[in-house]
């Protein structure tokens, strides 16, 4: 008889070695994921000046289910002439099951709940609440539009002012499709399911790639909350892809929106690309009127053009314009613009901020005045204002003089609450200014502001801000702190958290080349976590991807369960990265594989000397442009980390440029501002060559560090054969390897169960090579 393996019944992969590990890492990991984020927040004012409402969406992973459980928690906000203030939270939370999105009205008296249909047959929910009852419930027929767009670029629902209206974004009603019988082609197709027949694919379409790959193009329709009547918005061309909705004030044009071109300005042949963190995608800001106006209300359209003459492009002469607010008077139409990333090819890049002159008489004719409010910084000054970087903005962002909006936006290393004058320009930091934490607002109250603010090493905590009336400083807010209705974190969590601590550290650029803008030749950062004693304790290299985004000083789960097992990390944010100015950004494109990966080296460097960490147990961890750092390192320093773990890496850009749903983006990071004239469909050899020499695989016969790999099977951007053909070349030459590949997942790798396990193996493999 075949006498038994000794690691029968393990599951398949796992190292009988490290049984006891998976147990007690996979505790600790729970015990993280068990904390609710802080999501979105509005706020309600009365007629009291001392008295308002809130709410908070809250979310909590489940990892049973394999989703995000979403809550609202209700608040009574109460203000003293003293400028303190507390909150009175409801005792429960009351969980959002089903719902896709949130919507209040602008009074605060209704509420719009969208639950988008699970299946093709059912259609999607306008539920609209009152104080106490469902006021009316609105089925859309899959035949009127799909899903509403939720989240993402797309993204918009509003609420006119009378508070009758709702204007939204959804998925178009489904094209037809080819029907076939046992007789063959079926000439006329039909409603009505028929069992004797089926219907086939007909051509491709086009899709706006990751997370969008099932999704049809957005369009706008209007929904009459009393009569429950559904509109779509007629004669936008189905080359524009539609979202971002707001109302106008009161004018023949009722409705303003973003659009995205399937024209993406470097093809002879447009197509759609992937626009999921891609803000180089042309856009536009467009007016139509409300389809509900009678007809004789509507401005005058050309019969030889149809309905398509309803349409005003607003911002014609720039390349880049989303997120459109208007001033509460309704002077200003003002909108964030990415010109500098869709002009030079970069996927993100430094924002600018604009605004139109709205004319008094509503009436759109002749060319509208655009004028620059907060421009492109391209070299900010040690210690000032960096640029904007905004990823969003609040429904009403202004406070109570109507020139001034709040957001967010990072600002090196930090997310940071900014506040602008949109008359002035002038731009003032309203978080605290000594402060390495990170801060988001959440909504306004009044002239008051509702923050969230969190560290790597701090769970996040809401706050109340207080603008100081009695200093001779400008704009120098008081922050206090408001209790909490979360349940505090086990004492073993709270304990370590409080034994680690962080900086920001400066870096200074490792013999900048003469060609270098002075931009680029600034410090760039890293963010330091250290326990009690960093000194002998293995460090963690943390590196984003994009490249052009920012690991910010902001809590993470997942770096807190790194943290917690006793690693340094060192957040390295290499030059390229959002919140350092323009000419930082695009120093890296044409660089890629030896200025990022010097800059890491150089952060690396830079804590060895100084004593900081134990030099001989360095890991790496990266995902997407992270884990082409990640798998570059490896192999162009191959003595200098003992571990390392790759998310859906860029292994082979020579692969991936065929198969990606943003090829662009190899042209440009690989040639610079030139890639945007060279990049084809149909790549020659030369080009191939070029790629492969720039990816992490040209120095793959180096590597000997034992690296796990984490793959989404479904991943568009950067398809699961890039790094399966990247590992199991590692496995050929003998290197210590692990293939982790989660069936249903993109490439954020987020679904509940997906980001837990893939995290409890990194924090496993580290253990198994870095523990003494």
């Amino acid at each position: 008889m075949a006498s038994a393996h000794p690691s029968q019944g393990l599951p398949s992969g796992m190292d009988p070695s490290m049984v006891d590990e998976y147990a007690s890492q996979s505790k600790l990991l729970q015990e993280f994921v068990k904390i609710p984020s802080i999501g979105k927040a509005w706020v309600f004012t009365s007629k009291d000046e001392n008295a308002s409402r809130a709410m908070v969406s809250v979310s909590q992973s489940d990892l049973l289910a394999n989703k995000k459980r979403s809550f609202l928690l209700n608040t009574h906000i109460s203000k003293s002439s003293s400028k303190s203030v507390s909150f009175q939270w409801s005792p429960f939370p009351v969980e959002m099951s089903g719902v896709s999105a949130v919507v209040p009205s602008p009074s605060g008296k209704k509420l719009l709940l969208v639950r988008n249909a699970e299946d093709d047959d059912s259609p999607t929910k306008l539920e609209i609440w009152g104080p106490c009852q469902l006021e009316n419930e609105i089925h859309v027929a899959r035949s009127v539009h799909g899903s509403l767009y939720a989240d993402g670029w797309f993204e918009g629902i509003s609420w006119n002012q009378e508070e009758t209206l709702i204007a939204y974004v959804a998925e178009e009603p489904p094209q037809p499709k080819p029907e076939f019988n046992d007789s063959g082609y079926k000439k006329e197709g039909s409603s009505q399911k028929d069992f004797r027949s089926w219907k086939g694919q007909g051509d491709i379409e086009d899709s706006w790639g990751e997370t969008y790959s099932n999704k049809r193009i957005p369009a706008l329709f209007v929904a009459n909350i009393s009569s429950g009547e559904v509109r779509a918005l007629k004669g936008i061309p189905r080359s524009l892809s539609a979202g971002q909705v707001i109302w106008a004030p009161s004018s023949s044009y009722s409705l303003v929106f973003v659009a995205w071109s399937d024209d993406n300005g470097f093809q002879e042949t447009p197509r759609k690309l992937g626009i999921k963190y891609c803000y180089n995608r042309p856009c536009a800001l467009y007016a139509a009127a409300d389809p509900f106006k009678e007809e004789a209300d509507k401005p005058s359209t050309d019969s030889n053009k149809g309905d398509t003459a309803a349409l005003v492009k607003l911002t014609a002469d720039l390349s880049s314009a989303f997120f459109p607010r208007f001033s509460p008077d309704g002077k200003y139409l003002v909108f964030i613009s990415a010109k500098s990333a869709v002009d030079s090819g970069a996927h993100n890049a430094t924002n600018s901020m604009h605004k139109i002159d709205w004319p008094t008489d509503g009436k759109l004719e002749g060319s509208l005045s655009v004028s620059d409010v907060v421009p492109t910084v391209m070299s900010p000054q040690d210690g000032c204002f960096p640029g904007m970087y905004c990823s969003g903005l609040l429904r009403f962002p202004w406070l109570s003089d109507g020139r001034t909006m709040i957001l967010s936006s990072a600002w090196g290393s930090k997310e940071v609450i900014l506040s602008i004058n949109v008359a002035s320009g002038e731009v003032s930091r309203v978080s605290p200014q000594d402060s390495d934490y990170s801060w988001n607002v959440l909504a306004l109250d009044n002239n008051n502001i509702l923050a969230v603010s969190s560290s790597l090493v701090t769970l996040p905590q809401m706050y109340y801000g207080f603008e100081d009336s009695h200093t001779d400083k400008p704009c120098q807010w008081d922050w206090q702190e408001i209790s909490s209705p979360f349940p505090k974190p086990s004492d073993k969590v709270s304990s370590l958290l409080a034994d680690h601590k962080f900086s920001v550290i400066k870096i200074p650029v490792s013999n900048p080349s003469d060609k270098l803008p002075d931009g680029a030749k600034l410090p760039f950062e890293a963010i330091f976590v250290s326990g009690k004693d960093s000194a002998s304790s293995p460090t963690i290299v943390v590196l984003h991807g994009g490249p052009h985004s920012v690991y910010p000083s902001s809590y993470s789960r997942s770096l807190a369960f790194l943290y917690a097992q006793g690693y340094n990390l060192l957040v390295v944010n290499y030059r390229g990265s959002l919140g350092f100015g323009e000419e930082a950004l695009q120093s890296l494109p044409g660089n890629i594989g030896s200025q990022d990966v010097n800059d890491v080296l150089t952060a690396l460097d830079f804590v060895k000397k100084r004593g900081l960490i134990d030099a001989s147990r360095v890991a790496v961890v990266g995902g997407s442009h992270g884990g082409f750092l990640t798998t570059h390192l490896i192999g162009q320093a191959p003595e200098t980390f003992v571990a390392a773990a790759a998310r859906n890496p860029v292994c082979n850009l020579q692969l991936m440029v065929g198969t990606t749903d943003i090829p662009d983006w190899c042209f440009l990071e690989v040639y610079g501002k030139e890639g945007k004239n060279c990049f084809t469909e149909s790549p020659l050899a030369d080009t191939l060559t070029q790629f492969y020499q720039k990816s992490p695989i040209s120095h793959i016969s180096k590597v000997k560090t034992p690296t796990l790999f984490l793959l989404g099977a479904k991943d568009l951007r950067v398809p699961v054969s890039n790094g399966l053909q990247y590992a199991r070349a590692l496995k050929e030459r003998g290197v210590d390897t692990k293939i982790i590949v989660f069936p249903e997942d993109i490439h954020g790798l987020d679904k509940p169960q997906s980001d837990f396990e893939s995290f409890l193996n990194i924090g496993v493999w580290f253990k198994k090579y870095m523990s003494k």
